[in-house]
């Protein structure tokens, strides 16, 4: 069996028990509450910018992407990471010697990225933070060239310029075989009327889910889990769709700039946008308001996550709970827009691959997902 290069067989749960994000060590009941304690202590510091005749624009803490008034236009700020999905490139590398590192430079820009359009900001530049154990990971020449590449072609995809970043070495933090990749941009709203916040948010809104093109960059402490569990680990073959597992982890973040972008110059009124990421479909009650969100149509999710529903096994409720299951970003609008919408998604090649609608609600909100009988409640998402 050929197993990860990196996990303890000691750490892997009973597989008839079913395996859970949690269980692999991320928890965002542990996480969460350190974000908003955060956001607090942040709030206490927005006056600072004052004196440049600007201000914070309030509603936009807790939201994906935090933006300045100034003015006559807002700039917005992410920082986002990859994650650990170049654990599964640089495994990929030692059992292949193909490199994927262009790939998940691109998973980790589009996080960014597509945090920052959330808002309706478009990027202007976009840093990179690439941290390493041990400055020895700059001698593979052609891995980081091939890394180079790969941000420079996601910045080209974007929209954006790459204005620099920081290449620390951290002996004794980082593993010296592997790396931290992560990243910050800077975006714009130049028409005010292009802001999208949660307050437009109407009762019979639509909700329009795009497609991803596998797990993105969201999941994979549990996708490297279950590799332990393949007869062949990463390189267990996935026959119909002539791949091997590790490498369909690979497959990278969809970038979805241009449908924003689109929507701007069509004057389709967003009313919301979700980055279909962490806590999976539950993102889709983000906003504050109380609404419920009936999911009606969904994807066919891509073979991947066909893989770890059943090896994990994972369940559905913890699935759609985490993952992105196929569906990898999402936008509410009235349903005049919608035939407009789907004109963009034909022109930027992003597929539409399920629908749903909002109901006003008097008490709570809510995510039903119906086909799958999964309804999550406000209590499972508490990132504000």
């Amino acid at each position: 069996m050929v197993t990860s290069l990196y996990f303890n067989k000691e750490n892997i749960m009973e597989e008839q028990k079913g395996m859970t994000y949690q269980g692999t060590g991320v928890n965002y009941d542990d996480m969460d509450p350190f974000k908003r304690e955060a956001q607090q202590a942040g709030l206490k510091t927005a006056g600072n910018i004052s004196r440049l005749n600007m201000t914070e624009f309030a509603p936009s803490r807790g939201e994906s992407a935090y933006l300045v008034d100034c003015g006559n236009h807002f700039l917005a700020q992410v920082v986002e990471g990859l994650g650990t999905k170049n654990i599964v490139a640089e495994a990929m590398q030692q059992l292949t010697g193909e490199l994927h590192f262009d790939l998940i430079a691109q998973c980790c820009m589009a996080m960014i990225v597509n945090d920052l359009i959330t808002v309706g900001a478009l990027p202007i530049s976009a840093a990179m933070y690439l941290a390493v154990g041990d400055s020895a990971w700059f001698k593979d020449e052609a891995r980081a060239k091939n890394l180079i590449d790969g941000w420079m072609h996601a910045c080209n995809k974007s929209g954006c310029t790459w204005g620099g970043g920081e290449t620390p070495t951290l002996k004794g933090i980082i593993n010296p075989n592997t790396i931290d990749l992560s990243g910050a941009a800077m975006g714009i709203i130049r028409n005010k009327q292009h802001l999208i916040t949660g307050e437009k948010i109407k009762h019979g809104d639509v909700i329009i889910v795009f497609a991803s093109s596998g797990i993105h960059a969201n999941g994979l402490t549990l996708a490297r889990r279950i590799a332990e569990k393949l007869s062949q680990g990463y390189l267990t073959p996935i026959d119909y769709i002539g791949t091997t597992y590790g490498r369909a982890l690979l497959d990278p973040t969809v970038i979805y700039v241009p449908i924003i972008e689109d929507c701007q110059y069509w004057n389709v009124n967003v009313h919301y946008a979700v980055n279909i990421t962490g806590h999976g479909w539950r993102k889709l009650m983000r906003s504050q308001e109380p609404f419920i969100y009936v999911i009606e149509t969904i994807p066919d999710p891509q073979p991947v996550f066909q893989i770890m529903q059943k090896h994990g096994p994972v369940d559905d409720e913890e699935a759609y709970g985490n993952l992105n299951m196929g569906g990898g970003f999402a936008i509410f609008v009235s349903e005049k827009d919608v035939p407009l919408v789907v004109d963009i998604s034909k022109a930027t090649n992003i597929p539409i691959v399920g629908y749903g609608h909002i109901e006003k609600s008097g008490e709570d909100k809510k995510v039903i997902i119906e086909p799958k009988g999964i309804t999550f409640d406000s209590k499972s998402l508490q990132v504000r």
